[in-house]
């Protein structure tokens, strides 16, 4: 209760939610929270905006890019995780704030973690399909080897490389291989050798140590430095069992660095044994052959015989040849003499001055027999047409006519003929018609 008279003291609100973030980080200050990610936001900025929540509530959380970029996996919806936080105001909204500092993941560890969450992104794109691998060069003439300067992988890749294959030549390109910056400056190095135009193939590796050791290899940009090699990439991380994600996206993984050099070169001891092997297998071989050809030339000598009496023989065969062949050339001269006197012969009997004699012999009979043909027609068509002309003759209307009847058309010369008087009628006029001449007229009467 204010006394009275006494004035009251007026806040800001800005002063209330200072109050109120000065109390919390008192009373609560720096904790870890447990609870599940939420709408997680990831910001081009490098923020990282999410929600943590839990079955009852839940908080809005904020962690800033200094603390999410050294993050070894990816925060995503849903994930459980556990964050080192301090509780807040967030004052231009007036609502309670986790500022996190810190966040790993519940059940799996983050490095763990990390290294699934980027091994399914690059199976994903196909980066460890066995189809985009390359073969390793069978005898390469360079070497480029990314690892550490000083260390035990280094000396034995080495001692292996001269001991196999001392012709090789090997390019070191030294490397951090674990810490800040390693994978940045692995991936500088393999772009470097990349850069030299005479090496073959690369090792990319180092010696065992934990997880932790070795993660620079499981780093995205060694990987992405790994698949953009013109090179064929080795890779040689730690012991046997240690899988990084450079093995997958190398186009050969090698157990320790120690395999990656027996598997980069041939061993001259072995390749001396196989070249020799490969000697006497050939000269055996050539002997085999020697041996075919020297009693093919034997079976083939047995076979000419005596060469002299084998020329004698074929020079008595083609004189044999030669006589055979004038004595047939001499026959058939003759009997196409023979044949020729024949054809002579019968063209003079049935040649084409006969064929014509006799085609025109049958012309002038056959005229003959036309001529009399036309004149007994001409006969026969002159009495046919006296014959029609008489009938014709006879039918005639101006034989009528000559008979002394007229033809009678009522008008003038081009009216209907008047066949019936009672179509005639007193003063017509009429043309008369005889077989000389005509005359006109005029009706005075008509009888029925």
């Amino acid at each position: 209760m204010l006394r009275a008279g006494a004035a009251p003291r007026i806040l800001t609100v800005t002063q209330v939610a200072s109050l109120v973030e000065g109390a919390l980080r008192d009373a609560v200050g720096a904790v870890w929270v447990g609870g599940e990610l939420s709408n997680v936001r990831p910001q081009p900025s490098g923020h990282l905006y999410f929600t943590l929540k839990d079955d009852r509530s839940q908080l809005a959380a904020v962690m800033f890019r200094s603390a999410a970029q050294v993050l070894q996996f990816r925060p995503a919806d849903g994930m459980d995780v556990v964050v080192q936080a301090h509780v807040g105001l967030y004052a231009a909204r007036g609502t309670l704030q986790l500022y996190v500092e810190r966040m790993e993941p519940r059940g799996l560890g983050a490095l763990q973690l990390a290294f699934e969450q980027l091994k399914r992104r690059l199976a994903a794109e196909g980066l460890f399909d066995a189809a985009r691998k390359r073969p390793l060069p069978r005898v390469p003439g360079c070497i480029g080897i990314v690892t550490a300067q000083h260390g035990a992988a280094i000396h034995d890749m080495r001692t292996t490389l001269r001991r196999r294959w001392p012709a090789a030549r090997v390019v070191v390109r030294p490397v951090k291989v674990q810490g800040d910056g390693a994978a940045r400056d692995i991936a500088a190095g393999i772009a470097d050798l990349n850069r030299l135009p005479d090496v073959d193939v690369l090792i990319v590796g180092r010696g065992g140590g934990s997880l932790e050791d070795l993660w620079a290899f499981n780093e995205e940009v060694v990987a992405r430095a790994i698949v953009a090699s013109r090179i064929p990439v080795v890779s040689a991380v730690g012991h046997e069992v240690d899988y990084t994600i450079a093995d997958f996206v190398a186009d050969v993984r090698a157990a320790t660095p120690t395999a990656a050099a027996q598997l980069v070169v041939p061993d001259r001891t072995e390749l001396a044994r196989s070249v020799r092997a490969a000697e006497e297998r050939l000269a055996t071989a050539l002997v085999r052959r020697v041996a075919r050809a020297r009693e093919r030339v034997a079976a083939l000598e047995r076979a000419l015989g005596d060469p002299q009496r084998r020329v004698r023989d074929l020079v008595l065969r083609v004189d044999d040849l030669a006589a055979r062949a004038r004595q047939a050339l001499v026959r058939r001269v003759a009997w196409d003499r023979r044949e020729l006197e024949g054809l002579a012969e019968r063209l003079g009997r049935t040649g084409p001055a006969t064929r014509v004699r006799r085609a025109e012999e049958r012309i002038a009979g056959l005229a003959q027999r036309l001529r009399f043909a036309l004149a007994v027609r001409v006969r026969h068509a002159r009495a046919t047409l006296e014959r029609s002309a008489a009938r014709l003759d006879a039918l005639s209307p101006l034989a009528c006519l000559a008979r002394g009847y007229a033809l009678v058309r009522k008008g003038d010369a081009a009216g209907p003929l008047v066949r019936d008087a009672a179509t005639l009628a007193p003063g017509d006029r009429v043309v008369l018609r005889f077989a000389a001449g005509g005359a006109r007229a005029r009706i005075d009467d008509t009888e029925g």
